[in-house]
């Protein structure tokens, strides 16, 4: 079961651009910017009460993100859930047909592991599963 929503990814094309909304006129805070060269990103993390946002911008022309904006433009890219336990989830899933992205956990920003749900069995919408030890 999921434990709540952990964020909620927004693709931009330049973070920089993007928190001249986010930081400087809401007022979010941001714990920093970090490249994850495996996702082909750099990521921008703003907690909002017990979730978080997240800002995408790709780092490479052939990087998922980078792919989403050329054909859906700017704008929410995922939900994330909270799971403890993202292996036993992902089995779990996979034992009921749901089509997976990621049949294993991988790296994603802030050390945590992530797994993402095909939007085939979601109803259109790109579900991640995040694991953190905090």
């Amino acid at each position: 079961m999921a434990e709540k929503v952990d964020h909620i990814g927004i693709a931009v094309n330049n973070i920089e651009e993007a928190l001249k909304f986010y930081r400087d006129q809401l007022g979010l805070n941001m714990n920093g910017i970090e490249e994850v060269p495996e996702q082909k990103v750099k990521v921008a993390f703003l907690p909002v009460g017990e979730s978080k946002i997240e800002l995408l911008q790709s780092t490479d022309p052939e990087g998922a993100i980078a792919k989403y904006i050329n054909t859906r433009g700017e704008g929410i890219q995922h939900v994330a859930l909270r799971v403890d336990n993202i292996r036993e989830k992902l089995a779990e899933l996979k034992a009921q047909g749901v089509k997976l992205i990621d049949e294993e956990p991988r790296r994603g920003a802030g050390g945590s592991q992530i797994a993402f749900i095909h939007p085939k069995s979601t109803g259109g919408v790109l579900l991640e599963l995040c694991e953190r030890d905090t």
